[in-house]
């Protein structure tokens, strides 16, 4: 995770908005309708308003509300823009809320996202480099068939080190049909590319213009050990992914539109897509939206510091003013996404849900 310093959150904040107001509010607004997968589910909304609810709050309800939200607004602009939630693949089913055995598929929450990015299918689940237990890989196994039989794709993000087990778990994510990558470094120090294979799986020579298309992807947390954002964009261009995932900011500030419209291109000159990552779960100390004063308690959205990084905090994300700075106006941070050229967003901290469920005692989601 890119470190900033609270002193640059003014310059920060002041950069972001700029680039967040490329469009004009009339274009974020624009009447019409929401695609999703290929399917019209609804005309496109104004901001929809988030609820304030008390003990009784539903908490995997209000994230599939939330996201459902962002991609209702991100599709009144562009109706292809790719929503992928980071891990989170309980949402894909409901619980009855009076005999929770009873178990229904979230059809409306899975027509609003294109994809789930899942950790440790195979590899790195409960520990960096060793086989994910029998008892995870049951559970993924049946939220996996829920996916497929809803046409929601999956991206599978293993990691490991080891050659052979780099080979066993492509092998293994192309016969279950996902999009996979297998990370060589923890996901909080992910900044570089992997050694191994030294190029893409599956490398694709053809235009990738929406999911269906991809063959492999990249992801990467940290981009500023490849340099100044030049630097990464060439860098990053010299090699054939077909998707590839970056954090919003290099360094302190945003990537450039021409930055991004360089990533979109590979190094055989076919074009691909560039994701952004959106934290949706915790506000960081040094996002743009940060504002002096701002602690956990105040305001009394933000809560504790997240467990391994005490720069970021859980947000009670159901509130109508964390929505707002996610979604909504020309300020707002899917909207600087737009506006910057992104192909889509994948959605971190999806699993804060397990936070607020447990009062805080249940960890294992947030490394």
């Amino acid at each position: 995770m890119t470190a900033f310093r609270p002193i640059a959150l003014k310059g920060v904040l002041s950069a972001a908005l700029l680039a967040w107001s490329a469009l004009s509010p009339a274009a974020a607004q624009a009447p019409g309708q929401v695609r999703a997968q290929g399917e019209t589910i609804q005309t496109a909304p104004g901001t929809p308003a988030a609820p304030v609810l008390g003990k009784l709050t539903n908490y995997r309800d209000e994230m599939r509300r939330l996201i459902t939200n962002i991609a209702k607004f991100a599709r009144a602009t562009n109706p292809g823009f790719a929503i992928i939630t980071h891990n989170g693949m309980e949402l894909l089913e409901k619980r009855d809320d009076v005999d929770d055995k009873k178990v229904y598929p979230a059809r409306a929450y899975m027509l609003s996202i294109d994809g789930i990015m899942q950790d440790g299918m195979f590899y790195g689940y409960e520990a960096f480099g060793q086989p994910t237990s029998k008892e995870a890989k049951e559970k993924f196994a049946h939220l996996v068939d829920v996916a497929k039989r809803n046409r929601v794709s999956i991206l599978s993000m293993d990691f490991a080190r080891d050659p052979k087990k780099i080979d066993r778990v492509l092998a293994a994510s192309s016969k279950q049909g996902f999009l996979p990558f297998v990370a060589h470094k923890d996901l909080s120090v992910l900044n570089s590319l992997p050694p191994y294979p030294s190029r893409p799986f599956r490398e694709n020579p053809n235009n990738v213009l929406s999911m269906s298309g991809a063959e492999n992807y990249l992801y990467l947390r940290d981009t500023t050990a490849f340099g100044l954002e030049d630097e990464f964009a060439l860098k990053l261009h010299d090699t054939n992914y077909d998707m590839v995932v970056v954090d919003v900011f290099h360094g302190r500030k945003p990537f450039s539109k021409r930055a991004i419209e360089t990533l979109k291109y590979k190094k055989l000159g076919a074009r691909r897509l560039v994701l952004a990552r959106m934290d949706i779960g915790t506000a960081a100390t040094y996002r743009f939206y940060w504002k002096p004063g701002w602690q956990s308690g105040s305001p009394r959205w933000i809560t504790a510091p997240y467990p391994t990084d005490p720069d970021r905090y859980f947000v009670e994300y159901w509130r109508p003013e964390w929505h707002s700075i996610l979604y909504g106006d020309p300020k707002s941070f899917t909207y600087g996404l737009l506006a910057q050229g992104y192909d889509g967003v994948i959605i971190e901290t999806v699993e804060a849900y397990r936070y607020f469920e447990s009062d805080g005692q249940d960890m294992a989601a947030f490394k």
